[in-house]
């Protein structure tokens, strides 16, 4: 057995992938239209790690997505989780638990998918601004 994605639905193709490929990091490895389903589906991938993707699918056609908390988050390891972060406030994200730690940090895509950050190895030390930074909305 091999793991090879996960499925996300997504609202809006091109801000879904502003958030995952030029905020988060992640490229896109595949992509995959279907006029007869009238769905297009984009397969990310963390840079140098194509084996666990993210399946973002499009549906051409109107929808309303609903979950939140019950699908649980996707989880990335990063190799400076402060610049990882800063990174995404540069794109506009809000961090909804900021890495007061030094390791672990919460924001959530446009189509409110929680995404966990993971410092790689040890906790970096705590720095400002994230260790004063309260948490906002649900994470």
């Amino acid at each position: 057995m091999k793991y090879l994605h996960t499925m996300v639905r997504v609202s809006d193709l091109d801000a879904s992938l502003r958030f995952y490929c030029d905020a988060l990091g992640l490229r896109e490895v595949n992509r995959k239209e279907v006029p007869q389903g009238r769905f297009t589906l984009v397969f990310l991938a963390a840079p140098g790690d194509e084996n666990a993707q993210v399946e973002l699918t499009y549906n051409w056609d109107p929808e309303t997505y609903t979950g939140g908390r019950n699908f649980g988050h996707l989880a990335y390891q990063v190799d400076d989780i402060y610049a990882a972060c800063q990174r995404l406030v540069d794109h506009g994200v809000t961090i909804n638990r900021p890495p007061r730690d030094g390791h672990m940090a919460f924001v959530r895509s446009p189509d409110n998918i929680s995404i966990e950050l993971l410092q790689k190895g040890n906790p970096l030390p705590p720095a400002e601004p994230w260790k004063s930074m309260p948490n906002v909305g649900q994470w």
